[in-house]
């Protein structure tokens, strides 16, 4: 009797990749130490708008130590180059050149002027307080409204606007549903809300590094980047270098959460100093330039209008965005919010939609993808005024929600934006939830909270949502005007020992690819979980790859592994039967082993690998090898959905935010690794809740960042967050062969408008029907005392303080 092998697909295995990771034997970029290496260090701009009149570097290059100093004059024709932005949304979008270094005008703080090499990084940075740059001031436009009001002052007089683009999406223009002013003149009920989402910083782990030399056949570029390959194809372009004669490495990195989805300048700039002294060079920046000149994310004001029936029916949906791009566009940046115009109807069957969206230039850092990049910002716009519209109706949020949704038996469904969900069932995932929660427990302590008129109220907050993972297919991001396309790719390379080599295009920082392909792999082929060796992020050994981001790992390029599995068996298949003597009819493959049927003759995967190796005894015209790639473009994108419920106390005298109780079922098809999705699922939560109740970027009137450091900009710790309770149901995607839908982003798209949801909630019978986030003590106390807050009511602030709210009932 054959012993039944356990599928690797579905266990919980710890990483692979975390003995190294958390021993510290890893290999970051900033620990690469190579022969006669140069440091880079960069000189930033304190002003957000201003001519440059002259810079004196001259003291500077006395500097002992320093090897160069150079500006963007010095550096032309090459800095000069604009740096690449990958997403013109529409054919009249203004895109204004930003080269490597200012020359000519910095147009935000934080822009660089010049860079110091020197032999050692101390050198190199003590040399940049000896440069002299002279600026003259230019008027600076602050804020989405402001850089559009009439006579504003223009970020790129060039351009003669701060317009970015406008883009737009009609329902009724599409032919994908109705008029959305017709709903409006027609409906029983119209809301009009305006929410804001703050500006935000990604704050991974690892600053961004990067290390070039110049001094081979190749010039190898390693990165602290999430796209290797990407960032090799947008070099060669941008500096002309021969794509094969570039190899980009990305080793071990410490987190992106998309903000190192970017070229940077920096990393053209190691390029070109490079070439030009023929040394290898360092730059690895500050945690402070990270906050200053790193992209930011988010910062949108959401303009939305709601129409339904008086019974609670929806019948339309407007959505107007203001988006800030900053003073230059990113390498997605214009199409981030984009990405969010498919997802705020949601999981809802809005008959009516229109949407628009204004990019918009303003004297603050860029911005571009972060974390969910669209997603997260249309998951809280409707599921903010969702609630909005329960309360104006008098209904209970849930059971509006329940009765707008798509019903499981529904699936395919096709929405009103033209996307064709494949599969979901809402109602499970929302009653597991609400049993883990006690919601209807939790609404009776509510009404005898109010009835007692405590000064701790208790509020419950509700997100049920959707979200489209995967960032293809092909076809649709060209239909978008995005420049690359959505496949991935893998390679699977089996070695004469039986061991298994699988190479992949997605660049893990963070996700546990090493663990996951294998297990992938270990059931395609039916080989140890151990013997399989997972290897990514070099573009010399990787060559294709579309790299990382949009939850697109497991659902594109794990598809990917899979495919090129498939063909391994293929390939083996004519060898197994010409070595078991029988017709390859005759035989089945299950569990790793070739087995002709109705018999006990059977040979594996690993020992025809020493028989394709040898080359022996194979069938005519059979290639000896078993090595086999593939490219897999889906034909949808994925989409996990998932219910998520809060219950906040908020101390009306204080102000003082406490989560009481924190509850998520989320439905991502079929999981390969529960341990990592659990991991994937924590961290996003405290990055959603983080923006609810912690963190904003905030410039002054200047321009001047003043949430540079991690004093002013408030990050929540463990102590900061509660216990969280997490579950599952599964509904496997049709549009793969695993049945997985992704994961990474989940937890930051939901739980944002639960927690925002759940405080309001809490003092709404108070008169409150917005926050504007985060949520800090004095904006709660602002709002139960004086009603609704925005910034402008109180001006802007970080959170709040360290500690001065709290989420677990341990800091105050």
């Amino acid at each position: 009797m054959t012993a039944t092998i356990e599928p690797e697909v579905g266990k919980s295995r710890r990483r692979k990749e975390d003995q190294r990771l958390i021993t510290g034997r890893t290999r970051w970029t900033d620990n690469l130490t190579l022969p006669g290496m140069l440091h880079l260090a960069v000189l930033r701009s304190p002003m957000a708008h201003a001519k440059i009149v002259s810079i004196d570097k001259s003291a500077a290059e006395q500097v002992p130590g320093v090897i160069a100093v150079y500006t963007g004059r010095d550096l032309d024709p090459e800095s000069a180059i604009g740096m690449p932005c990958a997403w013109p949304i529409t054919p009249d979008m203004k895109s204004p050149r930003r080269p490597v270094l200012a020359s000519d005008q910095v147009n935000f703080a934080g822009e660089g002027v010049a860079v110091v090499v020197a032999r050692t990084s101390v050198a190199a940075h003590d040399a940049l307080e000896s440069i002299d740059v002279e600026y003259e001031d230019l008027p600076i436009v602050l804020g989405l409204e402001n850089a559009l009001a009439e006579g504003a002052p223009l970020v790129h007089e060039e351009l003669g606007t701060n317009r970015n683009a406008l883009w737009v999406f009609d329902s009724a223009e599409a032919g994908t549903g109705k008029s959305v002013e017709e709903a409006i003149a027609n409906s029983e009920v119209v809301l009009k809300r305006r929410f804001r989402q703050q500006r935000l910083i990604p704050a991974f782990m690892e600053p961004r590094a990067c290390v070039v030399d110049p001094t081979s056949a190749q010039i190898t570029l390693w990165a602290a980047t999430q796209v290797p390959h990407i960032l090799k194809t947008m070099a060669a372009l941008t500096l002309g270098i021969p794509e094969h004669k570039l190899r980009v490495i990305a080793p071990d990195v410490g987190g992106g959460f998309g903000g190192k989805i970017a070229v940077l300048p920096e990393e053209l700039m190691c390029l070109i100093v490079a070439q030009k002294l023929g040394k290898p060079v360092k730059w690895t920046e500050s945690r402070s330039e990270t906050m200053l000149a790193a992209h930011h994310g988010r910062d949108q004001i959401q303009d939305l209008t709601i129409t339904a029936n008086a019974d609670g029916t929806v019948t339309g949906l407007k959505v107007e965005l203001l988006a800030d791009m900053g003073a230059y566009l990113g390498l997605v940046g214009p199409g981030v919010p984009i990405l969010g115009a498919f997802m705020f109807n949601s999981i809802y069957k809005f008959p009516a939609y229109h949407f628009a969206c204004t990019n918009v230039f303003t004297n603050t850092t860029l911005t571009d993808a972060y974390r969910g990049a669209g997603r997260p910002e249309a998951t809280f716009g409707i599921e903010r005024i969702m609630d909005e519209l329960a309360d104006e109706l008098g209904m209970e949020p849930m059971e509006l929600r329940r009765k707008n949704w798509i019903k499981h038996e529904e699936f395919p469904f096709t929405t009103v934006c033209g996307l064709t969900y494949d599969t979901g069932n809402y109602e499970a995932a929302t009653d597991k939830a609400l049993q883990l929660f006690d919601y209807d427990g939790l609404r009776r302590e509510q009404a005898e909270r109010r009835a007692s008129n405590d000064p701790v109220q208790l509020g419950i907050g509700i997100s049920t949502f959707t979200e489209m993972c995967g960032l293809a297919p092909s076809r649709v991001l060209g239909s978008l005007d995005y420049a690359a396309g959505g496949w991935e790719h893998a390679a699977i390379r089996v070695l004469p020992t039986g061991k298994v080599e699988v190479l992949t295009g997605a660049s893990a920082h963070g996700q546990g690819h090493e663990t996951a392909w294998s297990q992938i792999v270990a059931d395609q082929l039916g080989v140890p979980f151990e013997d399989v060796e997972v290897l990514h992020g070099d573009t010399q050994s990787s060559h294709k790859g579309m790299d990382t981001y949009g939850s697109r790992s497991l659902v594109v390029g794990g598809i990917a592994v899979v495919k090129a599995a498939e063909k391994v068996v293929a390939k083996a298949r004519p060898i197994a039967a010409h070595l078991l003597e029988c017709s390859e009819d005759d035989l089945e493959f299950e569990g790793g082993k070739f087995t002709v049927k109705g018999t006990d003759a059977a040979t594996s995967i690993q020992e025809l690998a020493f028989a394709v190796f040898s080359a022996h005894n194979l069938p005519d015209g059979i290639e000896p090898s078993l090595d086999s790639d593939a490219t897999f473009d889906p034909e949808n994108f994925s989409f996990p959905h998932g219910t998520h419920l809060c219950a906040t106390e908020v101390d009306t005298e204080t102000g003082r935010v406490k989560i009481r109780s924190y509850v998520c079922v989320d439905d991502i098809g079929v999981v390969v690794n529960p341990l990592i999705v659990e991991g994937q699922v924590h961290g996003g939560l405290a990055q959603g809740i983080a923006q609810a109740l912690y963190e904003e970027a905030v410039f002054d009137e200047s321009g001047t960042l003043t949430t540079g450091t991690f004093a002013d900009y408030l990050l929540p710790s463990a102590m900061d967050l509660p216990t969280f309770t997490t579950d599952r149901t599964e509904t496997p995607s049709t549009t793969n062969p695993l049945g997985a839908k992704g994961v990474g982003e989940a937890g930051t798209i939901a739980s944002t408008p639960a927690v925002v949801n759940s405080v309001v909630d809490a003092v709404r019978h108070l008169g409150v029907n917005d926050i504007e986030m985060p949520l800090s003590p004095m904006r709660v106390w602002h709002a139960v005392h004086h009603g609704r807050t925005d910034a402008g009511d109180i001006g802007s602030e970080s959170g709040g303080g360290l500690g001065s709210i709290d989420a677990s009932g341990g800091a105050q």
